[in-house]
């Protein structure tokens, strides 16, 4: 029962994919302009056209990729830390407790 649904719901989606037509993107990396035309089956043409960011936008995006570089490098950063804390903290209570084992005996 679950591989017949699992086949139809394959079957769904590629006819769903098919019945799209032919999609062309063409991006320019320079400015993030992109232009996509889509033939439909029926003959007809479709042109969609994204012009890139402004010098603001830009400017913004530019801004969340060094927070987002930024976020990383202190994240690892912190990890390190806490584990070299966390070694050392184990460290010392090991050397507390073998002090504390000798002085009982």
């Amino acid at each position: 029962m679950k591989k017949i649904l699992m086949l139809a719901a394959a079957i769904a989606f590629s006819t769903a994919a098919f019945a799209q037509g032919d999609k062309t993107t063409v991006r320019d990396d320079a400015s993030g302009a992109k232009t996509t035309v889509t033939e439909r089956d029926n003959g007809t043409v479709k042109v969609e056209a994204r012009s890139g960011r402004t010098k603001a936008g830009q400017k913004a995006y530019n801004t969340k990729e060094d927070v987002k570089y930024a976020g990383k490098k202190t994240g690892a950063v912190v990890e390190k830390g806490a584990k070299k804390t966390g070694h050392a903290v184990k460290k010392g209570a090991k050397a507390v407790k073998n002090k504390a084992e000798d002085v009982v005996d």
